[in-house]
């Protein structure tokens, strides 16, 4: 589920970049820096709404995890890649062969030089008239790493998942969660789960459960050619899509297929962090692939039902996945296992059928392939009315707006500790007890902050 978008590339080497030089068509955006664990191209989700509206005001710079470069490459360097207007990704391409110390050293170094050349950062200090108003972002707190020395004027983790729940978590990732909830200024977390789990450990977490791009989905309820490798496939059609990983129950899919050989289960999304050879294979599941953002109205445009057979475990105890309303605003019902979020947000009211065996997921589904839809559709309609990414995004905004470390007192924390060859790091505003300001809007607020850098 990418999403297609201009392609542009540059290459930024370790060095030899000139501090404080900042671009003119942006210099006098506040610049966005998104620490992610996840790569723009992978599935077009969370992050990927929220900064396509913020690149309406920021610059967005986002920063993705290292790849490990050719044999050959002697030194590190960081691959720039424009996207949506106003989005530059940026990918650290490391030497092979590196320890954790010197591969932290070096994704800091290329950070500080890209930060450098947008006129923020620790190169950028002392600059007259070049320091920007700078918001880092935070998706994964192991960012800490190379990121926990810069002073931004507001720092914001926006916890979409319990990623020290998933399988391959570092074994630091709790630690340096700790820290990040320690300096962080605004905790925006992707659900209420999340929000039960993190709203006693910092004074200003805010839920903002996954939201929905509607008009995108509506498409599917219109009359779109099905694609050709759905095409051949009988009805009635089952769907998921998004990641195959740990979180699925594939026993599950594997028990449906077998009790309904007559229901086709499409299965759309990349398979990660698990063997592909354990995935149900009959005649009558499909697995099709990753597929962009744009062609899944098609897909789903096809389909009889949606189901979401997740795993029941602690890889699911927080989640809240996004394609539950995305399912709804397609005008597909929805039949899922009874993942906590799920079953608050949109089973207690009526708007997803719960099922925690295939017995039961079976049941429901034969109803839900018999029941009129009219009455359903109209009552979702009026619920998606109410949220959007867009009214996400414009709250998210207005919190940033009242939160810079610039108009409030400070207090200092500790810092983890540097990579080695890195220079002492200084301490960052936390906002234990520290009064919000109230500015009209988020803009006004940070660039009077930058007035006085």
């Amino acid at each position: 589920m990418s999403r297609e978008a201009p392609q542009g590339r540059a290459t930024l080497p370790h060095a030899s970049v000139r501090p404080g030089i900042v671009p003119s068509a942006a210099a006098q955006q506040p610049l966005l820096l998104v620490l992610s664990h996840l790569r723009w191209d992978f599935v077009f989700q969370r992050p990927q709404h929220l900064m396509s509206r913020a690149a309406r005001a920021y610059e967005v710079l986002f920063v993705e995890e290292p790849i490990i470069a050719a044999p050959d490459t002697a030194a590190p360097r960081l691959e720039l890649l424009r996207r949506e207007p106003g989005i530059t990704v940026a990918v650290p391409h490391l030497p092979p062969g590196l320890d954790a110390r010197d591969a932290t050293a070096a994704q800091r170094g290329l950070l500080d030089a890209l930060l450098a050349r947008h006129g923020v950062g620790p190169a950028a200090e002392g600059q007259p008239g070049r320091r920007r108003p700078f918001v880092a972002w935070f998706y994964t707190p192991m960012a800490l790493a190379f990121a926990g020395h810069l002073a931004p004027d507001v720092t914001v983790y926006d916890c979409m998942d319990e990623l020290s729940a998933f399988r391959g978590a570092p074994p630091e990732m709790v630690e340096r969660e700790r820290h990040l909830l320690a300096r962080a200024d605004l905790v925006f977390t992707g659900g209420r789960s999340l929000y039960e789990a993190k709203q006693s450990r910092h004074p200003r977490v805010f839920c903002f459960p996954s939201s929905i791009d509607a008009a995108h989905f509506a498409r599917a309820r219109t009359a779109l050619e099905d694609p050709a490798d759905q095409a051949p496939i009988g009805r009635p059609r089952l769907g998921f899509f998004g990641v195959v990983d740990e979180r699925m129950d594939v026993d599950l899919v594997a028990a449906l297929a077998e009790a309904r050989p007559d229901w086709q289960f499409v299965m759309i999304g990349p398979v990660v962090k698990i063997d592909p050879a354990i995935l149900p294979r009959r005649p009558n599941i499909h697995w099709l692939g990753p597929k962009k953002y744009a062609e899944l109205p098609a897909y789903l445009a096809g389909w009889d039902l949606g189901f979401m057979p997740f795993a029941m475990n602690e890889h699911t105890r927080f989640i809240s996945p996004t394609k539950t309303p995305e399912f709804l605003a397609a005008g597909l019902p929805l039949v899922s296992t009874p993942v906590t979020d799920v079953v608050r947000d949109w089973g207690d009211p009526g708007f997803v059928e719960i099922a925690a065996d295939m017995p039961a997921m079976i049941a429901r589904a034969e109803m839900l392939l018999a029941r009129p839809r009219e009455a359903w559709l109209a009552r979702v309609d009026r619920r998606l009315a109410t949220q959007s990414w867009d009214i996400t995004w414009a709250a998210m905004e207005e919190l940033i707006g009242q939160a810079p470390r610039l108009l409030r007192p400070v207090q200092e924390v500790p810092l983890l500790r540097p990579a080695r060859g890195a220079p002492p790091p200084a301490a960052v505003a936390a906002p234990r007890g520290a009064a919000a300001a109230s500015p009209a809007r988020r803009t006004t607020a940070l660039r009077r902050g930058a007035d006085h850098a």
